[in-house]
């Protein structure tokens, strides 16, 4: 039995059981799952994936291709952009000192956790930060600093403890500051405190 929604071509591909409210944008071959709700100024690009249960706030911005599992809530505020992957049920705050009694929703701090990062299972993403291109945050990690592009991060509260590259293997530097990526054969560089590709 299909239960999306049937339309002509690339189209989005609706669960029968999402609700989309009037004015969200969703691009062409993404594909929304089971009671997922999204709020009307909400931008969806192309080729995305929305997994069951999850929750996408106005103001939300996501890219193409950006794949987002199960019970997950992206908040008001929150930019995900082109490739992002984000794990079952990671959480994504707004407001620093969030109260029942106080309206702050002038407060919100925005998150951007830029292209082709990835953030495993239960992560916490503490808002008014930014992930670097193609970062990695560990499962269960409490994230509340900004995190370098291709940075390995861990643990409550979050360190990082290395790089890894496009691929999302381990980067080891070498005395002239170079690393392999064993599965694609890439070369990156190191500089300071950032890790960038070979030209």
């Amino acid at each position: 039995m299909n239960y999306f929604s049937t339309m002509e071509g690339n189209s989005p591909q609706i669960h029968a059981s999402a609700i989309i409210d009037p004015g969200a944008k969703i691009g062409n071959g993404s594909r929304i799952w089971h009671f997922v709700h999204i709020m009307p100024t909400a931008v969806i690009g192309e080729n995305c994936v929305i997994g069951q249960n999850a929750f996408i706030d106005n103001r939300v911005i996501i890219g193409n291709g950006v794949k987002i599992q199960n019970n997950v809530s992206v908040y008001n505020g929150v930019t995900l952009e082109d490739q992002v992957f984000i794990g079952p049920s990671v959480v994504f705050t707004n407001v620093i000192n969030p109260r029942a009694f106080i309206e702050r929703k002038n407060e919100f701090q925005p998150t951007l956790v830029t292209k082709g990062a990835s953030i495993r299972a239960n992560a916490t993403i503490i808002c008014g930060i930014t992930i670097g291109e193609y970062a990695l945050i560990g499962a269960g990690a409490l994230v509340a600093r900004s995190v370098p592009a291709y940075a390995l991060v861990r643990g409550n509260p979050a360190r990082q403890e290395g790089w890894v590259s496009r691929a999302g293997a381990r980067l080891e530097f070498g005395p002239q500051n170079q690393a392999i990526c064993p599965l694609s054969g890439e070369i990156y560089v190191q500089k300071e405190n950032n890790v960038f590709p070979a030209k």
